[in-house]
């Protein structure tokens, strides 16, 4: 179970940073006093367009930022407070997180585990499964630099999750990818569904989400603006599928409807 409380992520702006927003505002609220409950074992989608604030809420699940106001449980641990127990529940993908180009997969996989004190047996099972799930035995022994962009988000993947973690977090999991990949991508969300893995991602590819997501959670200007089920947004919104349905709740909440 994930407990998001009244979670606000306010960002100093620099001179570059305000010119680069257009802004002459010195302060920028990412995430705006979100609240939310994601269930054991079920998919949720995270959506929104870029900078809605999808990243940083992830970010803070996973520890890599601290939140402004609010606060965030992950299994009963508060993500400041414990952020150690916090990290070995959950395994955190993001495009952002680049593999050493120098290296082969296999090397930093194993390398990352002695890093992380995993025990081998977990690690070695875990590598044995994602391995061969990702076809990674094709190409283990390359450096990640001679990889395409498909082979160095699944090496990215396994090296995620060889610690076998109960939580699963996805930003943005098939961006860039091709459409072969990225059908591996999801339907091994599934497969971790299957095993009763609670998974989170965020995306801004409606049609994906509609396939692998139990509920939904859509973020405009950093603010929760829906929780629930596919039907139940649709239902909202009276629109027959996803994408309709997020653009109806989007001009609503930009003053365009």
């Amino acid at each position: 179970m994930i407990e998001i409380k009244n979670l606000t992520k306010v960002y100093k702006l620099s001179s570059k940073m305000k010119k680069e927003l257009k802004t002459n505002d010195d302060k920028k609220i990412a995430v705006n006093n979100l609240s939310l409950s994601i269930k054991d074992g079920e998919v949720f989608g995270l959506l929104g367009t870029n900078g809605a604030g999808k990243t940083t809420t992830l970010r803070i699940i996973a520890t890599l930022l601290k939140p402004t106001e609010g606060s965030v449980e992950v299994s009963g641990f508060d993500t400041v407070i414990e952020g150690d127990k916090v990290r070995k529940e959950i395994g955190f993908l993001t495009s952002e997180i680049k593999l050493d180009p120098n290296f082969s997969p296999d090397y930093l996989y194993d390398f990352f585990r002695e890093l992380r004190s995993i025990p081998k047996d977990v690690a070695t099972n875990q590598k044995e499964k994602l391995f061969k799930y990702f076809d990674i035995e094709n190409f283990k022994d390359k450096k990640v630099e001679e990889l395409s962009t498909g082979m160095n988000q699944k090496a990215a993947i396994a090296i995620s999750l060889m610690h076998n973690p109960n939580i699963v977090i996805f930003d943005e999991p098939t961006s860039g990818l091709d459409i072969v990949t990225a059908r591996s991508v999801l339907d091994y969300i599934k497969l971790l569904k299957e095993q009763n893995k609670t998974v989170i991602m965020s995306t801004h590819n409606m049609s994906e989400a509609e396939k692998v997501c139990d509920r939904i959670g859509i973020i405009i200007d950093g603010k929760l603006v829906f929780v629930g089920t596919l039907s139940e947004v649709k239902e909202k919104t009276k629109t027959k599928d996803l994408e309709e349905a997020f653009f109806t709740l989007y001009l609503e909440n930009k003053g365009e409807l």
